[in-house]
């Protein structure tokens, strides 16, 4: 692996020493713990009523209801992480640790917003916005994803023991 800090991007590792302390120190990496699977489960449920609703037509209010629910946990999950990211890396977004996290993750709010436009303005019937909806969720998933894959190498960091500069020699 080539050191990417000669380079002038990320570290080699997802964090540095003083990184991975401010990371562990902060109490917004507990909320964000929090907010991250609760946030899952709410799509989860949301997904099925969605789908329930494109199935058989019943249940369009809960199906919002519960698309409005995480929506606002969307919302809240990407400005507590902004701060979280400000306290371990210096700025609100697109530290180059997450960068590309960063910018997918404003492509699942864009799509949500749109949704949340589409559903006050009544610019779409429920049916299609039904399918905006899953447009966005699946944009989500894409994004979770990304962040799963991220945790799980800074978990390997941890678990092999490297730090930064042993990784770029790795």
């Amino acid at each position: 692996m080539r050191n990417q800090r000669a380079q002038g991007n990320a570290p080699a590792g997802l964090y540095t020493a003083e990184q991975r302390a401010r990371r562990d120190a902060t109490v917004w990496t507990l909320v964000q713990g929090i907010l991250a699977p609760l946030q899952f489960a709410v799509f989860l449920v949301s997904f099925v009523l969605v789908l329930r609703y494109l199935a058989t037509g019943l249940g369009y209010e809960i199906a919002t209801a519960s698309i409005l629910l995480k929506t606002g946990l969307l919302y809240l999950i990407m400005v507590t992480g902004a701060i979280w990211e400000k306290i371990v890396f210096g700025q609100y977004l697109f530290a180059p640790t997450f960068f590309w996290e960063d910018v997918f993750s404003f492509a699942v709010i864009a799509l949500h917003t749109a949704y949340l436009w589409a559903l006050f303005s009544a610019a779409l019937e429920p049916a299609p916005l039904m399918l905006l909806a899953l447009a966005a969720y699946a944009a989500y998933v894409i994004n979770a994803a990304q962040f799963l894959l991220k945790l799980r190498a800074a978990r390997l960091q941890v678990e092999l023991g490297q730090t930064p500069a042993q990784e770029a020699t790795a």
